[in-house]
């Protein structure tokens, strides 16, 4: 699976849709963020299987692990306290869901990443 052409446009615009967009448990979670991030980088939709940690769930798409300092934009990143999924949007920056939107925090609060495409 190979990111598209245009991924930084597609991914800029998720971000700027779920900006304002409020965690909801069972509509819009972290795991459906880095699965809509996913979408938007690379156009398909990923398989999971839903285990007992977000690490092991995220494992499950099958995408490569990569230390956290190696991410880019796009790439999903697990952050430690609380857990939550995220998605790289800068150098130094990832995106998580927070209860009234996308809140940000450095990359250095990630434990580990995956390589998206």
């Amino acid at each position: 699976m190979a990111r598209l052409p245009d991924w930084p446009a597609r991914l800029a615009a998720l971000l700027t849709d779920a900006e304002t967009r409020p965690f909801d448990a069972h509509r819009w979670n972290c795991g459906q963020f880095a699965l809509a991030a996913i979408e938007a980088c690379t156009g398909a939709r990923t398989r999971i299987r839903i285990c007992p940690s977000l690490e092991a769930t995220a494992d499950s798409a099958g995408f490569p692990r990569i230390p956290p300092a190696f991410t880019r934009a796009g790439d999903v990143v697990l952050a430690g306290d609380p857990p939550r999924l995220g998605v790289v949007v800068d150098g130094g920056r990832a995106a998580f869901v927070g209860p009234r939107g996308l809140v940000r925090a450095p990359l250095i609060t990630c434990t580990t990443a995956w390589r998206i495409a």
